[in-house]
């Protein structure tokens, strides 16, 4: 959330200010959330992803997980790696604990799925890049350097 602002109104309900970013517009959200911490309303979106986003963040905030993983035999020594959907922004610390315990044996597919479930969330870790076994990338050097075709 990025918000600026915490304000209470006249009813004793919180005001939060908010920058949505859901699209490049950068709507100033102001979300009304009561003493429960329950979603109210919300002005200043202009349109309905701006709301859904409003209600979401004051609600039970979620991030996509971007980060890498360790790769055995690869060309690289990590493969980068995100969440298929927004996981709860509470579970970012655990979700790190787990996915820096995961090594994975090159190759690796762009879109492979490393980790199913995460957390119990439903939500895969997927690889975002392809890593290929060391071997093979060598192999490829050698075929270039002899001049065959690879």
């Amino acid at each position: 959330m990025t918000n600026s602002n915490v304000e209470q109104n006249r009813s004793g309900n919180k005001i939060v200010e908010m920058t949505c970013i859901v699209c490049p517009i950068g709507c100033h959200l102001k979300v009304e959330v009561d003493e429960n911490g329950r979603f109210v309303s919300v002005t200043g979106n202009r349109c309905p992803r701006g709301a859904e986003y409003a209600k979401q963040e004051v609600t039970d905030p979620r991030r996509v997980l971007p980060t890498s993983v360790k790769v055995i035999g690869g060309e690289l020594p990590l493969v980068s790696v995100r969440t298929e959907k927004p996981i709860p922004k509470k579970l970012i610390f655990e979700a790190m604990k787990v996915i820096k315990s995961i090594q994975v044996e090159a190759p690796v597919k762009r879109g492979q799925i490393i980790l199913e479930n995460l957390l119990n969330t439903g939500v895969n870790l997927i690889a975002t890049r392809t890593v290929k076994r060391i071997e093979e990338v060598e192999k490829n050097a050698k075929s270039w350097r002899d001049g065959a075709a690879i």
